[in-house]
């Protein structure tokens, strides 16, 4: 299938002297981001639809990516496999608009082994970091598999950039599982994103655009409540540091 529609569910939990968890849905697309189609009449790629997922919103500088061609650049220059299948984890624009928190590039063998992710992440700031996910030998990723990397990005500024994160990946025909822990000591984050899988219909995004048709305005406004409830108990905001120089590590 060239898309598949994965709704889901993400959560996160503080960790250390202020706890805050909350769980809200979510609605995921999972593309092979450089077939022509075909498309559900409602979806695109690279065009104007109910739901379209653009190039250049992936892949490098945001608002300037170049979709698959910079993911497969990124892995080869990180000695990775090239992949015989990638695929692109992400929220749809619908009526245009869109914010991605975080999109996973995810890089299968010609046997369906999953090798290598790339984290996308995106902040409120209009920065952009990735990080490359995978073995030093690039072997298959398992459920078990646990892939380390420094935090090197700000994204919450309740959060110290400090610490690691843990990365696991579970993908199987019919759902896909993300747990992301951050560790810094006894502080830290944990994040979990649960879809399940299956082809995209057209309505599927009608659903989609009669139950949350401010779908970038609701993220944004969910983000900044959660915010405020973080400052409400206490915790410090931290001002928006310098970004990385590095598109990815």
């Amino acid at each position: 299938m060239t898309v598949e529609f994965c709704p889901g569910s993400t959560t996160h939990a503080r960790r250390g002297a202020i706890k805050h968890s909350f769980r809200y849905h979510v609605d995921f697309v999972l593309i092979d981001p450089e077939s022509a189609g075909p498309w559900p009449w409602l979806f695109s790629r690279n065009s104007w639809d109910l739901a379209v997922v653009r190039d250049r919103d992936h892949g490098g500088t945001r608002g300037q990516g170049s979709g698959a061609a910079w993911a497969r650049e990124k892995l080869a220059e990180a000695g990775a496999p090239a992949p015989d299948h990638l695929r692109l984890l992400t929220q749809p624009r619908i009526f245009g608009a869109g914010f991605n928190p975080v999109s996973f590039w995810l890089s299968f063998d010609a046997a369906g082994e999953l090798r290598a992710v790339i984290a996308e992440v995106n902040n409120t700031f209009g920065d952009r970091h990735s990080y490359l996910c995978a073995t030093p030998d690039f072997d298959p990723i398992s459920a078990q598999t646990v892939l380390e990397t420094r935090k090197i990005f700000h994204v919450s500024p309740f959060q110290d950039i400090a610490g690691g994160y843990r990365f696991q990946f579970k993908v199987t025909p019919q759902a896909i599982q993300i747990r992301i822990t951050h560790e810094n000591g006894d502080e830290g984050v944990i994040a979990t994103l649960v879809t399940s899988r299956s082809a995209l219909r057209n309505r599927d995004l009608i659903a989609i655009a009669l139950r949350r048709p401010l779908t970038p305005i609701r993220t944004m406004s969910l983000i900044l409540w959660q915010a405020l409830r973080l400052r409400l108990k206490g915790a410090v905001y931290r001002a928006r540091p310098t970004p990385p120089n590095e598109e990815i590590s």
